[in-house]
C-alpha cells in the first residue's frame, strides 16, 4: 500500500492545476521549498517522477497525469465529506468559498459584510481575481460561488442576475468633452480608449457597443485592472468604459468625470453563478439567496446616488 498523505496529495494538486511551483505555494499558503519537498516526497513513494521540466515551464509526466486524476476525484470526495459535516452545522458554522472579478471587488466586501453580520460564525474565503482565472476556478469546481458580469455561454454553470452593472465612460475634470451634453456616439472615434486585457467582460461590452454602432475603436494603453484604467484616465492618457461601482470615490472627489454620451451606460449586470449540478452547502445557498433577494437595497447611499443620477 503507498503511504500517500493527504497534504501530499492536496499540494500535488494544486502544482498539477497550476503547473507552477510558485503558483501552488501562493494558493496554499505554504513557501515554494515547501511545496517542493511534499513533491519529491511523494515521487519517493510512487517512485516514478511526476513533473518534466522544459525550459521554464513544468509538464505532468505519463504518471503525473494518472495521480493528477485520482487526486482531482480524492480532493472531490473529501469537499463532499465536508459539505455534508457542514450541512449538519447549518447556518451557525460553515465555510464560504467565492470568487470575485476585480471590478466586483468594488462593492462585494460590502455585501459579504452585511452577510457575515447576520451568521457571524461562518468563515469566509475571499478570492480577487481576473475573468479568465475565475472562469478556471468554476471549470476546476474549486469554488463555491462566484460573481461575474457577463456569464460565460460554454460552462455547464447556473447564472442568476442580481444588480444592475452599468458601464460608463469616464474622463480628466479637464478634458474638452467634459463641457459638452449628448455627445454623438460617433464623435468618440475620435478619442483613443484605455482597456482592460483581452477576455476581460467589460472590455467584451465594449467592444460588442462600438462594434454595433459601427464605430472604429481607438485602443490605447491595456491593463488587468480598473484601478489602472482610472488612474491612465486622470493622468490624461485617454477615455476609459468602467463600471459605474468602480468610480464613486473619483466622482466624488472630481478626480474623474462621467462623460454625458448618447445611449449610454451600456446596461449590464452582475450575476452570482456557480456550476449547474454543484451541490450547494446551507451557507453558499443562504448567501446566494441574500444576493438575489436583497443586495441591491444593501448597496451604500453612495453607490445608489450616482446610479440613480446616472440611469
Amino acid at each position: 500500500m503507498l503511504h500517500i498523505t493527504l497534504r501530499q496529495l492536496k499540494v500535488f494538486e494544486s502544482v498539477a492545476r497550476h503547473l507552477s511551483f510558485s503558483r501552488a505555494a501562493e494558493e496554499l499558503h505554504l513557501t515554494q521549498p515547501a511545496v517542493s519537498m511534499q513533491i519529491k516526497q511523494l515521487e519517493d513513494t510512487v517512485e516514478l517522477p511526476l513533473f518534466e521540466q522544459m525550459g521554464k515551464k513544468i509538464y505532468l509526466t505519463d504518471a503525473g497525469r494518472e495521480l493528477y486524476h485520482y487526486s482531482r476525484a480524492i480532493s472531490q470526495q473529501l469537499s463532499d465529506m465536508e459539505l455534508a459535516l457542514d450541512e449538519l452545522k447549518g447556518l451557525e458554522r460553515g465555510r464560504l468559498n467565492i470568487s470575485v472579478v476585480s471590478t466586483a471587488n468594488y462593492f462585494a466586501p460590502h455585501l459579504l459584510a452585511k452577510f457575515c453580520q447576520r451568521y457571524p460564525d461562518i468563515t469566509v474565503s475571499l478570492n480577487v481575481s481576473n475573468r479568465e482565472t475565475v472562469l478556471k476556478q468554476l471549470s476546476d469546481n474549486v469554488i463555491d460561488l462566484a460573481i461575474m458580469g457577463q456569464p460565460p455561454e460554454d460552462l455547464d454553470i447556473a447564472a442568476e442576475s442580481f444588480m444592475e452593472n452599468p458601464l460608463v465612460v469616464i474622463a480628466a475634470p479637464d478634458h474638452p468633452l467634459c463641457r459638452m451634453e449628448r455627445i454623438p456616439v460617433k464623435r468618440l472615434e475620435q478619442e483613443t480608449f484605455l482597456v482592460r486585457e483581452p477576455g476581460s467582460g467589460t472590455r467584451g461590452a465594449m467592444e460588442r457597443f462600438f462594434a454595433s454602432h459601427h464605430i472604429s475603436l481607438s485602443k490605447g494603453m491595456e491593463t488587468d485592472t480598473s484601478e489602472a484604467i482610472k488612474q491612465a484616465v486622470q493622468a490624461g492618457m485617454g477615455l476609459g468604459i468602467t463600471s459605474l461601482h468602480t468610480v464613486e470615490l473619483e466622482l466624488e472627489t472630481k478626480r474623474l468625470k462621467i462623460l454625458d454620451v448618447e445611449d449610454f451606460p451600456i446596461m449590464r449586470y452582475w450575476h452570482i453563478v456557480h456550476r449547474k449540478h454543484k451541490r450547494l452547502s446551507s451557507v453558499a445557498q443562504a448567501f446566494k439567496e441574500f444576493l438575489l433577494k436583497e443586495a441591491r437595497g444593501l448597496m451604500p447611499m453612495s453607490h445608489k446616488r450616482a446610479a440613480e443620477a446616472w440611469l
